[in-house]
């Protein structure tokens, strides 16, 4: 962001190679440390360590353990996301505008669907488990 006082600054020059690979790594980290600061993503972690240990005592397979990383890296990216749009809306429209309003909700939408997924099949795991039992 640049201050209104100042001017733009120049567009870095383009990384190829190698070299991209490490910077797109780092943006990715700053990203998870700047995600970090988001409750709703704490909860995520904490949510997915609960369900790891929770599928561990029911004896889900491998297959089950996979499927769970998978879901919870898109519930992570797909919160990302939302706070991506978040800050975005947060800075076009520093007070309230329909438009910031249903941006935040549609972001907040997509995030409860993929937590409802993640839901809906950690207990699946569970009722196969019980039912196997």
């Amino acid at each position: 962001m640049t201050h209104h006082n100042q001017p733009p600054r120049p567009k870095p020059a383009r990384i190829t190679g190698v070299a991209h690979v490490l910077a797109a790594t780092g943006y990715s980290l700053s990203g998870l440390r700047r995600l970090w600061r988001e409750t709703a993503f704490r909860h995520i972690v904490l949510a997915l360590a609960i369900s790891a240990g929770v599928f561990a005592v029911v004896g889900a397979g491998m297959v089950e353990f996979a499927i769970l990383a998978v879901m919870f890296l898109l519930l992570v990216a797909v919160e990302a996301l939302n706070t991506a749009i978040e800050c975005i809306v947060d800075h076009l429209a520093p007070h309230w505008a329909e438009f910031a309003r249903d941006a935040k909700d549609l972001g907040s939408l997509a995030t409860m669907c993929l937590v409802c997924a993640n839901g809906v099949f950690i207990l699946a795991v569970i009722a196969r488990s019980m039912a196997a039992t």
